[in-house]
């Protein structure tokens, strides 16, 4: 069964205390058991290790972190609230899900959101599954960039959250200029490039590797990129599966980006 599935079953014994609980049972309007959320999360981490529950802590944090940093310039933009819900759509999630989302997004826009909190404990959850956490990031970044501009207070946000992840400041200049040209470089409602030789340079900023890489190093990025956004990899990690068609358009955008390095090479 999935995490929604338990859910909606009533199946709560794996569900979560700590921040992420108290956000996930606001959304859901339900009271989780005082005494599962008096014992703190730490002693629930110890015990981790249902998938379904890092599925939860992902949807949630996600949802709710998003609409803290889409916030983090004072007011949220359509454009942001539009990247949510066409996330919510790509990821084919029921009313229900839906409703959950929304209200988390809310939540995370509220001036008492805790933010540290949130993500330190979906840290834990993920018990150092880095995959999992990159690609948190990764979608966080293509919503602050929804309205075309990464806000410096969005970008101090990001950088914080990717602070308390564990990435070094380097890592995450990685992830920003990667998401950065992912935008640029799809041809499906993002920003084209002007010139061949604009879209090259994006397709070697999207593999993360200099335009003076060798073919070896080249095919490596390319090869490390696609295992870490594998969709049954990152389920089997924590995903939620309503997220598989955003792991699948990251890798199409990456064979791409890889194709386009291989033809100019050859020519």
């Amino acid at each position: 069964m999935s995490w929604w599935g338990k859910v909606i079953g009533g199946a709560f014994g794996y569900m979560l205390g700590g921040p992420l609980g108290a956000l996930f049972g606001a959304a859901l309007g339900h009271q989780f058991d005082k005494g599962l959320e008096q014992q703190g999360f730490e002693t629930l981490f110890a015990r981790s290790g249902d998938r379904e529950r890092v599925q939860t802590a992902f949807f949630t944090a996600l949802f709710s972190v998003m609409g803290h940093v889409a916030k983090a310039d004072g007011r949220v933009s359509p454009d942001e609230i539009a990247m949510a819900r066409s996330m919510m759509q790509q990821m084919a999630l029921n009313e229900a899900q839906t409703k959950v989302a929304i209200d988390l997004f809310t939540q995370g826009k509220q001036p008492d959101f805790d933010l540290r909190g949130v993500v330190e404990q979906f840290r834990q959850e993920c018990h150092r599954r880095n995959t999992l956490m990159q690609m948190f990031m990764e979608i966080l970044l293509h919503a602050a960039f929804a309205d075309g501009v990464l806000h410096p207070n969005e970008r101090r946000i990001l950088r914080q959250v990717s602070d308390w992840l564990g990435f070094s400041p380097h890592h995450y200049q990685q992830l920003e200029s990667m998401v950065r040209a992912q935008r640029s470089f799809h041809a499906g409602g993002y920003q084209q490039a002007e010139t061949g030789e604009d879209l090259l340079k994006q397709a070697y900023e999207v593999l993360g590797v200099p335009q003076s890489a060798s073919d070896a190093e080249v095919k490596k990025a390319y090869r490390r990129l696609m295992n870490r956004h594998h969709p049954d990899k990152l389920v089997s990690r924590g995903m939620p599966e309503e997220m598989v068609k955003l792991a699948t358009e990251k890798t199409q955008e990456i064979k791409a980006a890889y194709e386009t390095i291989k033809k100019a090479r050859k020519s």
